[in-house]
């Protein structure tokens, strides 16, 4: 088939290249002028990983990646350990794949590469979408400057602002969920050396406020992530703020959550708005489908948006295997896609809840009683996207 992918983000990228293999032809239209990603890290487990070694970027997370030994969760100012989730070998070894931590642009780039060299030409760059449109016998997507391209199929990889939403759901919007996210990386170098967390993932627990913290690019930078009730602001990724509000809002917190405030850059602390939006169960139409934050746009308290954008690209190449047609194909993928991300938003936002609990006692007895090392390891990571049973009706 001839397919519109709109947006070049890990989820596009990811579909490109798995339609590309499957001998599709297939555009990838990005309204930036220059292709990349912000810097910010990202974590993939092994239901994501799968997809990754699939698509050939495997030796790029090796490479850049690191791969931390567990999960702990943590209270805020005591350093109490709260609940902890092996990863590591542990996690290879019940999973099939490991679990990397790495940044953003990393992953960002070996995708680009990896599509680059299948469909050189597959990227169209200040290619902003204005509408989409569909008959019978085409869909047709139309951009600002007035140009039309038309495909067999389009898919919505365009983020939480969806063009493609619109057309397939209409013009509901995000919801602003009343916290805000802090983005920062330190040079490790600047940390001192009793204030360093082992090659672990560090959840800072406390009233309405939470911080993440692990290290990316082969353990030389740590990126935090902060997690806080604020008023409304602006969403961009690119946003920076005073660093004197981010003081304001870990102050108190545990030495090693100071150690990377204080040795953050002034001028490089981003914050940015946290919106979502009741997960859609209809993702399709004839000829136009989604995938990743345009369909299910996902809190980031289980580190699974990105994760969940590659595992549709996986099932949406296979779908578009399956001998049915082109809308009951789409059909099988949101009916088997559509209730994961759906548990996954959902737990998201619990996790978020259980995350900034007032009290500490309170907060233990939620851990206690959540097990979250047990779920996960029972539904989240041993998914597959590759073999996983794609249900038809009469056939799987």
């Amino acid at each position: 088939m001839d397919i519109l992918i709109v947006g070049a983000g890990i989820g596009g990228l990811t579909a490109a290249i798995r339609l590309v293999q499957r001998g599709h032809r297939v555009r990838v239209l990005e309204q930036a002028k220059v292709l990349g990603e912000v810097g910010a890290g990202i974590q993939m487990s092994a239901n994501a990983v799968k997809v990754l070694q699939a698509v050939g970027v495997e030796p790029a997370l090796e490479a850049t990646g690191v791969k931390p030994r567990a999960f702990e969760f943590r209270r805020f100012n005591s350093g109490e350990l709260l609940h902890r989730i092996p990863l590591g070998e542990a996690h290879r070894e019940k999973h099939g794949a490991s679990y990397y931590q790495m940044h953003r642009r990393d992953l960002h780039d070996a995708l680009v590469q990896a599509l680059r060299a299948l469909a050189p030409d597959a990227v169209s760059l200040d290619a902003t979408v204005r509408r989409v449109h569909e008959d019978t016998e085409a869909a047709e997507v139309e951009l600002v400057n007035g140009e039309r391209l038309r495909g067999d199929l389009v898919v919505g990889a365009d983020g939480v602002k969806s063009v493609v939403r619109q057309h397939v759901l209409g013009a509901d919007k995000p919801v602003f969920t009343g916290q805000v996210v802090w983005r920062v990386l330190v040079p490790v170098e600047r940390i001192p050396q009793a204030l360093r967390t082992d090659v672990v993932s560090t959840i800072w627990c406390g009233p309405h406020n939470h911080g993440v913290m692990y290290y990316l690019r082969g353990g030389m930078l740590i990126n935090f992530v902060g997690c806080v009730a604020r008023p409304w602001e602006e969403e961009s990724w690119t946003s920076s703020r005073p660093w004197s509000e981010l003081d304001q809002d870990y102050a108190g917190w545990h030495p090693m959550v100071r150690a990377v405030v204080d040795a953050a850059d002034r001028d490089q602390c981003y914050r940015w708005a946290l919106n979502s939006r009741v997960p859609a169960m209809v993702w399709s139409t004839r000829r136009v489908t989604m995938l990743g934050d345009a369909v299910h746009s996902t809190l980031p308290y289980m580190a699974q948006g990105a994760a969940m954008a590659i595992e549709d690209a996986g099932v949406l190449a296979r779908a578009l295997e399956l001998d049915l047609p082109l809308e009951q194909q789409l059909r099988v993928y949101e009916q088997h896609r559509a209730p994961r991300t759906r548990r996954v938003v959902e737990e998201s936002t619990e996790m978020g809840q259980l995350y900034q609990i007032d009290n500490a006692d309170a907060m233990r007895q939620a851990f206690h009683d959540r097990n979250i090392a047990r779920s996960r390891n029972e539904w989240l990571y041993p998914y597959d996207p590759l073999t996983v049973p794609l249900q038809t009706g009469s056939a799987a």
